[in-house]
């Protein structure tokens, strides 16, 4: 019995070993996840300072642009419809009547504050991303670096690709739609400058994640969760959903206007099956090699 008991305390001390080497190792591990946040987010205070010297450019180039009638998307529509008249002259947008207020006493400063915190997180995007590519590269096997190898740049094009997308066609249909829109022509639209800047943001940066979902079904797809017979399936349902995107965002009835807003979320759809489908070609060839080698 005294042998039993000594070798079970043995063990236990074994197993206690472990598990501190695991917890330190997760530790490490946490630690190393801080310097790589911290490096970002000091280049981020960085963009953000940049963003407050420039905070006159951003507000009227950028922001507040969307409101106006000479805003590009609106020039380009109102070219459109010269060089297509079969379109519908409510296509061309040539006045916008918005009235925006400002209701609280510190209400501009917060909102200054505010917008130079998202223009330097957005700018920052990319190297935030280079950061966590620094951080998981190491507990990836060298096949999986090399096919992976492009993740920072891809990610970053389709984030920027999707914020242009959405403050270049999404926002401005979308800003003209909400303020010319009324229940009762005896109710004016007056808009907080806060509710104005939230739609904005909301739909850019929304645009922007929504550009990364390539990057989420290659993720996806590595880890087995997707695969492209399941996308191709759904597909009837994703298409479907896209256009009700498009239609609640486009400022007329008109099909022009929704399939313009449609038209590259149903080519990131299928670039999404592509990838998918590339992954799983991979695994497949791998899988083959492996039996063959045995």
């Amino acid at each position: 019995m005294s042998s039993n008991k000594a070798k079970d305390l043995i063990d236990s001390i074994k197993n206690k070993g472990k598990n501190l080497e695991a917890e330190m190792s997760f530790f490490d591990h946490l630690d190393i996840l801080r310097k790589h946040l911290l490096r970002a987010l000091a280049v981020v205070t960085v963009f953000v300072c940049l963003a407050f010297y420039f905070t006159d450019f951003i507000w009227h180039d950028v922001i507040m642009a969307p409101k106006n009638a000479d805003f590009w998307t609106y020039r380009m529509m109102c070219k459109l419809v010269e060089a297509f008249p079969s379109i519908g002259q409510e296509f061309c947008i040539k006045e916008i009547h918005a009235k925006i207020i400002n209701t609280e006493m510190s209400g501009q400063f917060t909102l200054q504050m505010n917008s130079c915190v998202m223009a330097g997180v957005i700018l920052g995007v990319p190297y935030l991303l280079f950061e966590i590519w620094l951080f998981i590269k190491p507990a990836l096997l060298e096949a999986e670096r090399k096919s992976a190898s492009g993740f920072v740049a891809f990610a970053s094009f389709l984030f920027a690709l999707g914020l242009l997308f959405g403050y270049y066609l999404i926002c401005p249909l979308s800003i003209n739609f909400l303020i010319n829109y009324t229940v009762d022509s005896s109710i004016e639209n007056t808009f907080t400058i806060s509710s104005y800047l939230s739609t904005v943001l909301t739909l850019t940066l929304g645009s922007g994640i929504i550009f990364q979902l390539p990057v989420v079904i290659y993720i996806l797809s590595k880890l087995g969760v997707m695969t492209p017979k399941f996308m191709r399936s759904t597909r009837r349902y994703a298409a479907v959903l896209i256009l009700v995107v498009a239609a609640v965002v486009t400022p007329t009835a008109d099909p022009y206007t929704m399939l313009i807003v449609a038209f590259p979320l149903f080519l990131l759809y299928e670039l999404s099956i592509l990838i998918s489908a590339n992954i799983e070609k991979k695994k497949k060839k791998a899988e083959l090699a492996f039996y063959n080698n045995k």
